[in-house]
């Protein structure tokens, strides 16, 4: 292949996940030049009128992973710069409709794909009304969520909020799975007007959810798909407007219901259950869209691996040092705890000696935390013993920024601060012993 035919394919993508990894190291095997969008290497200037991009390339594959951010606006924000002066595969507009889970259940619906039943109101009173027409057991889930953080199950007695945290939520119906056992869902990944792989995934023991980010298994279901599941899946990308997904179906006795189409789906699950990578059909979608050709064959030898080492192509760390610092958090800070039912404003202590963040029983109760993720075992200070603790999804705000975080519950009548920040909080802020919130000094301005 001659210079003049290759192509570079920029990945916006801020972190340093196995999947960006993989995109970009598929891209050079193809015989075509990958580069990184990262905060060390990224600028775009407006000059005389005209937009320039460095580094420039010709077509670019957006894999920020909006979910994750506090403040998924901004990062759009970063993508449409790029999207209005290069063609974007899974352009931000595309990428805000998927990750607004009920956005995209309207958009789903409206073209005639089957989706659960359900609801978001912005009237709690609205929202508790409605809530018997969903049946004993409903999902309760964050608009924008992510890795089966943010979704609960329910039942008639939980009251509901419309907000958890700062984010808006929704009910929907429970789709029990047409199977014996476990819970289980299937993942088909779409490529382009394909589907390059498919898995059943099933939930760990003591869960529902059938997240591989919370431990389900997986399987493979590439030869198990009927025609009409694989156009379902291909028409449900299509819809939302992405150009590369993870669809999400549930089957029960009367059909296949559309749960989720995930713009960022991570493919190590697929690889794990199918031997087949999704990376190199992504590189060739972009390869192709930036004018460029590949040898169809070599995909397809390519998708028989997971490379996801790290890539020639990532930018180097600057030298110096940047000046920004991190906010400071006091030795005890008044901030928000909200669950699914409630919010309360608390003083909490912090701990750099904790691991996980922990919320009194009481606290855990007032604010409708839960359900129960998980059982730690936690070691308390002298003791040799270990005691089991449940662990919870809770939102905690602390000045303008909210935290999405599992934290163990244990009772802490007996202490001063019914909540203790651990480092999951605390990594993200410099910790100052000496200011308090009983001596007039905290985050909150």
């Amino acid at each position: 292949m001659s210079d003049a035919d290759r192509v570079t394919v920029g990945v916006l993508s801020l972190h340093n996940s196995k999947e960006t990894k993989a995109i970009l190291n598929a891209i050079e095997d193809l015989g075509h030049d990958p580069v990184w969008y990262r905060e060390e290497n990224t600028a775009v200037a407006i000059r005389n009128g005209s937009v320039e991009l460095d580094p420039d390339v010709d077509v670019i594959a957006n894999r920020l992973l909006l979910t994750n951010t506090e403040q998924p606006a901004e990062g759009l924000g970063i993508a449409n710069i790029f999207a209005n002066v290069r063609p974007m595969l899974n352009t931000p507009s595309a990428t805000m409709l998927a990750i607004h889970k009920f956005a995209a259940a309207t958009a789903l619906a409206q073209a005639g794909i089957r989706v659960p039943d359900a609801l978001l109101s912005l009237s709690a009173d609205r929202l508790n009304e409605e809530r018997e027409r969903f049946g004993p057991e409903a999902v309760y889930k964050t608009a924008i969520g992510t890795h089966g953080g943010g979704t609960w199950k329910v039942d008639l007695a939980d009251p509901l909020n419309p907000q958890v945290g700062h984010r808006h939520a929704f009910l929907q119906s429970m789709i029990d799975p047409d199977v014996e056992d476990r819970n289980r869902d299937r993942r088909l990944y779409v490529v382009g007007d394909r589907v390059v792989g498919a898995m059943d995934r099933f939930a760990p023991e003591g869960d529902w959810r059938t997240n591989v980010a919370l431990g389900g298994e997986v399987e493979d279901a590439t030869d198990k798909l009927s025609d009409e599941l694989k156009e379902t899946a291909v028409e449900s990308a299509s819809v939302i407007g992405l150009d590369y997904a993870g669809v999400d179906l549930v089957e029960s006795s009367d059909g296949w219901y559309v749960l989720e189409v995930n713009p960022t789906a991570g493919f190590r699950g697929l690889f794990r259950a199918t031997g087949r990578s999704a990376a190199p059909y992504i590189a060739q979608l972009a390869i192709e869209r930036g004018g460029g050709s590949v040898d169809p064959d070599h995909v397809r030898e390519l998708s028989a691996t997971l490379d996801d080492s790290v890539p020639a192509c990532k930018p180097r760390r600057p030298r110096i040092k940047p000046t920004q610092k991190p906010a400071v958090i006091g030795y005890t800070e008044e901030v928000v705890v909200s669950g699914t039912t409630g919010s309360e404003s608390i003083i909490a202590k912090s701990d750099t000696g904790a691991s996980r963040t922990s919320i009194d029983t009481e606290v855990a109760a007032a604010i409708g935390a839960g359900p129960i993720r998980q059982m730690t075992r936690v070691k308390s200070g002298s003791r040799k013993s270990a005691k089991s603790r449940p662990v919870v999804d809770v939102v905690i705000g602390v000045g303008g920024d909210r935290h999405t975080v599992s934290a163990s519950v244990e009772d802490r009548s007996h202490m001063d601060y019914p909540v203790l920040l651990g480092r999951d909080i605390l990594k993200n802020y410099q910790v100052d012993i000496r200011r308090t919130v009983e001596d007039g000094e905290s985050s909150e301005e």
